[in-house]
């Protein structure tokens, strides 16, 4: 048996390793080429130590000069000391160029591309290669537009099904990519993606969830829900709040309905700006947070949407002495 470990750079990077159950992270990282900070391999000068964001492990000897109870309680490790006993995230204290890894390129062509809508595109890709990305739920990957030397960043909308995965794009009039899916996009052309990028990715469920995604925001949510019903589920409650500017914009309801029915857990909400909107609810996303799915403060808070409902979302928070368990967003914002 081995372990899956998410080697999570300060530069945005993450690679993947496998790693026995008898065998530390350090030493499973450079049997893989990739040289993590290390030192003496015998816990005494903490200079592989790290950050646990998930997983169960057990370490083995070290000394207290090397890591303290009290950052050993918090969560750090030190890599050399460090074997796991599930798979597990482990966040790294160094560029990925100091560590002697990059970024992946993955060759691919389109499966599929759809116009949800006049503001979003769906597209999917596929190749032999993709087995083989790993990437955490919400991360993205930069995506090359064919025939320029250019890239857009794009969160993943699905995990990887089939030896596919799939992307929500905006349409932004004059845009590269846009201009690419509208007008030349085909089946069996080739793509090429790099990644996986971002440390905006869902972590281990141990209390309520809150969602809220703006527009093509939505697209790292799907990925998070795809993982949370392939791993069986959730205990605690999720609830998402999905902001559009028109009737036009909303799109996924089918997977969302979906995950509805999956997950006895999960709850999902659509708001529109519109003031014309046939939605039930209208407005902004902040109008639509319950007390209730705030808990609180003990709640994990998931927001991807452009910069404007990022800043209103924090200024919510902050208006109401909300302090949760822990806040993670990502900003986007529209690229040509």
């Amino acid at each position: 048996m081995s372990y899956t470990i998410a080697l999570n750079f300060e530069d945005g990077v993450s690679r993947f390793i496998t790693c026995g159950p008898s065998e530390t992270v350090a030493d499973a990282a450079y049997r893989q080429g990739i040289n993590v900070p290390i030192d003496c391999r015998d816990g005494a000068c903490g200079t592989c130590k790290c950050f646990a964001e998930a997983g169960q492990f057990v370490m083995g000897d070290y000394i207290e000069d090397a890591l303290s109870d009290a950052e050993a309680k918090e969560g750090y490790v030190l890599t050399c000391q460090m074997r796991p006993k599930s798979d597990c995230v482990v966040l790294v204290p160094a560029s990925s160029a100091v560590c002697n890894t990059k970024q992946v390129a993955y060759s691919t062509k389109i499966r599929e591309v759809r116009r949800l809508s006049e503001s979003t595109f769906s597209l999917v890709l596929e190749g032999s290669g993709l087995s083989k990305l790993g990437f955490l739920p919400g991360q993205y990957a930069n995506v090359q537009v064919p025939g320029h030397d250019v890239h857009r960043a794009y969160s993943f909308s699905s995990t990887v099904k089939d030896g596919a995965v799939s992307f929500l794009i905006r349409n932004v009039p004059g845009g590269l990519m846009s201009g690419f899916l509208d007008g030349q996009a085909a089946p069996g052309m080739e793509m090429q993606l790099v990644g996986p990028l971002g440390s905006f990715y869902l972590r281990d469920i141990r209390r309520p969830v809150l969602m809220l995604a703006g527009g093509t925001g939505l697209a790292p949510f799907l990925a998070m829900l795809d993982r949370i019903v392939a791993s069986g589920g959730s205990a605690h409650p999720i609830h998402l709040i999905y902001g559009v500017n028109t009737d036009r914009d909303v799109v996924e309801i089918d997977r969302l309905e979906a995950f509805a029915s999956s997950l006895p857990n999960f709850t999902y909400a659509v708001c529109v700006v519109d003031a014309g909107s046939a939605q039930p609810r209208k407005g902004y996303v902040t109008q639509h947070i319950e007390p209730a799915q705030l808990n609180d403060g003990d709640v994990d808070i998931y927001l991807c949407g452009p910069p404007p409902m990022v800043e209103a979302v924090a200024g919510f928070l902050k208006e109401r002495n909300v302090q949760s368990a822990s806040f993670h967003y990502e900003k986007f914002a529209a690229s040509t």
